[in-house]
């Protein structure tokens, strides 16, 4: 081989997830050079944040980091981010790549030079800037200038807002304001501020929260142990040490709660802020040390003098049984630490700034005054003694803060940029990586547990055949990508299940409790559906017989030869559909007329119920819209593909099309509430949104693009996928990618944020339909570009 196809073979275009290696001959050189090529000549927007930037010790400088990753994480196909790191005379550092420029903010001519640079740099779309009054402590003019002479749109992200100013400072700060094109606060009270003391327009501001880490809530007996704190009642708060955090107040506090709780240990977790060493040493810690010695309390304080890594701090914070935040800045308007604490599950005390009267109300935590030793002990004291306060203040607190997940501050910084870029800037999500770690979590040798109070799956609530069978085509599609042996594993533990729920007439059960033990529901409930999707399983199973074990596929195949024996008595609507899928792919292997009139004739009954309740504005089968619709055209299309019969074929895009009249706008997808179902000739309703039905949505649109090669089914493919990621009405991530879970559901003003086993298996289903198409949709607008040969070498 040569060095030139050597070289040419270990070339790798990437994109996000989508990994492609080119590797065979002189084609491969051509295409390599093809992909490098096009993506320098099609460079994205770049969007330039001024702020400090890690490794300074601040912390803006981890906001910002924070909301980079995210950014990147969830939308590097649509811009390119860059820094310009804040730095001093005495402050600087060596920074990542993503840090293009640093500016002295000590330097009164640095900040002319700064906007002459970023003018002249035609990539850059538009400027964020992360403002605190003391980055330009007696240079606010000079900032001033800064923001006046940039001629790219400039987003100003405000950390502190002041209120009730001197009308110098409020004349300052409004023509700092009156220089860009957005604002951005963190709370409603920092707007009502802005609009109310400063006469900012209502529409140049806009509310996005400090953004806090998804987490895994671990087990916290496990944690404490790892951190030797084992029997103790753990309290704790952390952040850059300064006075203003008044830890003082929690050691005064102390005397009374140790009376109550002699195993109580406070932990201050943090070393003193950068500025507060160089102005006056470590003064405030030794007052600190000094006073934990005056009241006797080496028993009950530990100081962890370090700035954490951010996994280390999670873990402390989700040990912790209470957090306290202390601060007596009455102008503090948001706390980075205090939102970390929320989404680590921390029941909270706070003093009354405005970020905790905001979060806090609603039972999600207690308030106490600013430097109230007393108040504060009796706070304490009642939290301790009270786990299931605990519970739900942590439970509460978790509900509000997951909005403010990074995932989602970035998809709402994301659509500002979207706004203000004049159309330069068109979003479009980036795929995830597949990560079934959460349904492993939700497996046990029995099968999947049916729910999960937020990710900790609950194995009171047993396991159903309906959720065994879909984990089942899940783990063969992820098996068949990967070759991964674990898989292979659970595959067995799904089929087992599968043939424990049969009954000796063939037909199956759904519902087992935690001792596999049948439960009552089995006699309430119609398990037509759930005999309808096992079979669905089945037949998937069996036609992978190409990557599959032997053993596996003959165990399979004797299943469903039983379950086929009352197949012909099936007429629940959806429970044909299913049916007809299995029996259509279990005849891509084990071909028999037999199975081809099995199918036909399920799918003759579908078609006299379409031909009965379908008109000129209603082609459906039944006279409403209900749950898993896109099973019924997907059903059709499978017997058309079977029987090449053409009513099939035409029935099934006629439906399926209406289907996706009443479910896709230009915003997106809308899904059929499950609150509500949609009845022929009325208003739709849409809160109450299911990840199953998107799932079956996109099953369907993936079937009806390949057989139609309709580029319309592949872009709603894309389109309901982006639900999943935060193309929703409410902006926010459905998916977990912390968790590798999925939220069990969209409502009209939250998430349900519990991740069972339907919407995760969801999910990944959703994930794994998609993932080929968007890789080789990729290479194609690649390759069929008109690219000359002889230029590019």
């Amino acid at each position: 081989m040569s060095y030139f196809t050597k070289a040419t073979n270990q070339l790798l275009y990437k994109e996000e997830n989508i990994f492609t290696f080119i590797n065979t001959g002189a084609n491969s050189a051509v295409n390599s050079i093809r992909s490098k090529k096009i993506e320098n000549k099609n460079q994205k927007p770049e969007i330039l944040f001024i702020t400090s930037y890690p490794p300074r010790e601040c912390g803006i400088a981890t906001y910002s980091y924070d909301l980079i990753k995210a950014l990147n994480s969830k939308f590097s196909k649509s811009f390119s981010l860059r820094v310009c790191a804040l730095e001093t005379v005495n402050e600087k550092h060596i920074y990542p790549g993503e840090v293009i420029y640093t500016l002295n903010t000590e330097n009164a001519g640095a900040y002319v030079e700064m906007a002459d640079t970023i003018n002249n740099n035609n990539q850059i779309e538009i400027v964020l800037i992360q403002h605190e009054f003391g980055f330009f402590y007696k240079h606010e003019s000079n900032f001033t200038e800064l923001i006046k002479l940039i001629t790219k749109p400039v987003v100003l992200v405000l950390h502190t807002v002041l209120p009730r100013p001197d009308e110098a400072f409020r004349l300052q700060f409004v023509n700092i304001i009156a220089a860009c094109n957005s604002v951005v606060v963190m709370t409603n009270n920092s707007s009502q501020i802005l609009i109310n003391d400063y006469q900012v327009p209502k529409e140049k501001i806009n509310v996005i929260a400090h953004g806090t880490h998804l987490v895994q809530h671990l087990d916290k007996l496990s944690l404490k142990e790892k951190y030797n704190l084992s029997g103790r009642k753990v309290f704790s708060t952390f952040g850059l040490l300064s006075a203003g955090k008044s830890i003082e107040t929690t050691l005064e506090a102390l005397p009374a709660i140790i009376n109550n709780n002699t195993d109580a240990l406070f932990l201050v977790i943090g070393k003193t802020h950068p500025n507060v060493v160089k102005n006056e040493g470590e003064k405030y810690r030794n007052m600190l040390l000094q006073k934990v010695e005056e009241l006797q309390l080496q028993d009950h304080v530990r100081f962890i003098n370090q700035y954490l890594p951010l996994s280390e701090l999670l873990e402390y914070l989700q040990l912790t049984d209470i957090y306290l935040f202390t601060s007596k800045d009455r102008n503090q308007a948001v706390s980075g630490t205090f939102s970390y604490a929320i989404s680590c599950g921390c029941p909270i005390i706070s003093t009354p700034i405005p970020h905790a009267r905001e979060v806090l109300n609603n039972d999600a935590g207690i308030i106490v005054d600013f430097e109230n030793a007393e108040e504060l002990s009796n706070a304490v004291n009642l939290l301790l003694e009270d786990n299931e306060l605990r519970e739900n203040m942590s439970s509460n607190g978790l509900h509000k803060i997951v909005s403010t997940a990074w995932e989602n501050v970035a998809i709402a910084h994301a659509l500002l940029f979207e706004k203000i870029s004049d159309e330069k800037i068109s979003l479009k999500y980036s795929l995830p990586p597949i990560n079934p770690d959460h349904i492993n979590e939700m497996t046990t040798s029995v099968g999947m547990i049916q729910f999960s109070k937020m990710n900790n799956p609950d194995i009171t609530s047993g396991y159903t055949l309906d959720d065994n069978a879909r984990a089942m085509i899940a783990m063969c599609m992820n098996y068949e990508l990967t070759g991964d042996e674990s898989d292979l594993k659970a595959i067995k533990i799904y089929l087992d299940f599968i043939k424990y729920c049969q009954q000796k007439e063939g037909y199956f059960l759904n519902y087992v409790d935690s001792d596999e033990e049948f439960t009552e529901q089995n006699n309430e409930t119609n398990l037509a559906d759930s005999n309808g999707r096992a079979l669905w399983a089945l037949g998937f199973l069996i036609s992978k017989s190409d990557v599959l074990p032997e053993e596996v596929i003959m165990e399979a195949e004797e299943i469903m030869q039983r379950a086929m024996l009352p197949i012909d008595r099936i007429h629940s609507t959806r429970a044909m559909a299913f049916a007809i899928k299995g029996l259509y792919y279990y005849n891509k292997k084990n071909k028999s007329i037999v199975i081809t009139l099995l199918i036909e004739t399920l799918a003759d009954r579908l078609v006299q119920m379409y031909k009965h309740e379908s008109e000129k504005e209603w082609c459906w089968y039944e006279s409403y819209l209900t749950y898993a619709n896109a099973i019924l055209p997907e059903a059709l299309l499978c017997a058309y593909l079977e029987t090449r019969n053409l009513i099939y074929k035409d029935i099934a895009r006629s439906s399926f099309d209406f289907l996706l009249s009443q479910t896709f706008n230009k915003e997106g997808i809308k899904l059929i509430s499950n609150k509500s179902w949609l009845y022929k000739g009325k208003e739709v309703e849409h809160f109450g949104e299911q990840p199953i039905d998107v799932a079956y949505t996109i099953l369907a649109l993936s079937r009806f693009y390949e057989v139609f090669g309709n580029a319309e089914y592949l872009h709603k493919m894309e389109t309901a996928f982006n639900w999943f990621l935060g193309s929703n009405h409410l902006h926010q991530i459905i998916y977990n990618p912390c968790t590798g879970g999925c939220y069990d559901g969209l409502e009209e003003n939250h998430i349900n944020l519990n991740q069972g086993a339907e919407s995760t298996v969801s999910y990944l289903l959703s994930r794994l339909t998609v993932g080929p198409y968007f890789n080789q949709e990729k290479i194609s607008s690649l390759l069929n570009k008109e690219i000359d040969f002889h230029e590019l070498v």
